[in-house]
Order: structure tokens, then C-alpha cells, then sequence
């Protein structure tokens, strides 16, 4: 069977202003639950070092069930799930905005829980030793020190999060993938579509990447 595959790079530039209508989706999914789920990851992140239990074991089962399973399945269960248990649907925006909420909170949690346990002890000694409260030492000495050493794992999750919404596309969300595949559905051009969607989703990833190397130069420069 004879067949010369040739790339039809009219094709592909035709496919882009359709592609990019999903950008915006791709963006505020993955940015909105970023939020969401760096607060989480906050507040799960230091009640998982509490030394009280009963605030530390719900926190940790948090961190391992969002973590051990496929954010395609939490996605699924908010979308398909939720709504018997509500007794009304749910819009899926808000669907894959929840999923990337929950599971980057669960990283972010280690993230936080990571950065804050690798300060020196010394440092709230010192705190405590200039008459500061505990709180005050975590806030003004502990917190900075600690989120300058989160800057490259949290970038990281963030490049993870942008990617996680190309699985969103099998509950109707219009991001990326999916306007590729209504596009590919009319044109059949599923090679160059798919080439221009991953190209799309590189740019979006290696600016963030920049963005974050820049707060990290930084970061290091004000320490």
C-alpha cells in the first residue's frame, strides 16, 4: 500500500482561528482552579503538619485520595456524579474548574507542607527570640523563606494543571482539544489540527515557564 503523506500547512493555518477560540477556556479553567486550589493547597498544606490529629488526618486524606486517583475520574464524578447527588446538573466550566481546583490542591498541599518543613528550626527560634508570636515568626520569617524554595514545584504543577484540561474535552468543554475535534470532524485533517493544537499548548506552557523563571530570578535576587 502506497501512500505519501504530505502536511498541508494551509490546513493547519486555516484550523487556527477556530482552534483559538478554546484558548480563552483552556486559560480560565486551568487559571481559576489554580487559585482555588493554591488557597486549598495553603490550607491543607499547614493542617498537614498540625500537631493536633483530628486536623491533620482529614487534611492527609485529602492530600492521598485527590492525589491517588485520575483527575479524568474526579473530573467525570463532579460532571456525571454530583448532579444525583444535588439533584441538578452541573455546568462543565465549573466542573473542570472544581477538578483542577481539588487536584492541584492536593500537590500544591505537599508543596506547601515541603517548603514550609524545609526552614531551619532556628528561624522560629530566632522569631520567638525577638518577642514575636508564633504566628508572627510562621508569617514574617517561616512563610517567605518557604515560598521563594515553592516557586519551581508550583510552576511546575501550574504547566501540569494547563495540560490536565486537554481531559475535558469528554464532558463538552470547549477548550483546546475539543474545538480540534469538532474542527477535524468537518475537515479531517486530524494531522495538522492536532500539530496546531500541541503548538498552541507549548506556547501557552513555555510562557508560564518564563513567567516563572523571571519571579524565581527575582525571588533569589531579594533573599
Amino acid at each position: 500500500m502506497d501512500s505519501q503523506f504530505q502536511f498541508d500547512w494551509q490546513a493547519a493555518i486555516n484550523s487556527i482561528p477556530y482552534l483559538a477560540k478554546g484558548i480563552p477556556y483552556t486559560l480560565m479553567i486551568s487559571f481559576g482552579g489554580l487559585v482555588i486550589g493554591f488557597v486549598l493547597g495553603i490550607i491543607f498544606g499547614l493542617l498537614s503538619i498540625n500537631k493536633k490529629w483530628y486536623l491533620r488526618w482529614p487534611a492527609t486524606a485529602y492530600i492521598e485520595i485527590f492525589r491517588g486517583t485520575p483527575i479524568l475520574v474526579q473530573v467525570l464524578f463532579i460532571f456525571y456524579g454530583l448532579p444525583d447527588l444535588i439533584g441538578g446538573p452541573i455546568d462543565p466550566i465549573t466542573a473542570g474548574i472544581a477538578a483542577i481546583a481539588l487536584n492541584s490542591g492536593a500537590y500544591i498541599s505537599e508543596v506547601v507542607r515541603g517548603g514550609v518543613q524545609s526552614i531551619d528550626k532556628g528561624q522560629s527560634e530566632a522569631g520567638l527570640s525577638l518577642g514575636l508570636s508564633r504566628t508572627q515568626t510562621f508569617w514574617s520569617i517561616i512563610w517567605p523563606q518557604a515560598f521563594r524554595r515553592m516557586i519551581p514545584p508550583l510552576g511546575n504543577q501550574g504547566i501540569v494543571s494547563i495540560k490536565d484540561t486537554s481531559l475535558f474535552s469528554v464532558i463538552g468543554v470547549g477548550e483546546l482539544v475539543r474545538q480540534g475535534q469538532v474542527y477535524i470532524a468537518n475537515t479531517f485533517t486530524a494531522f495538522e489540527v492536532y500539530f496546531v493544537v500541541a503548538i498552541m499548548y507549548l506556547a501557552i506552557t513555555l510562557s508560564l515557564s518564563l513567567i516563572l523563571r523571571l519571579l524565581e530570578r527575582r525571588g533569589v535576587a531579594s533573599a
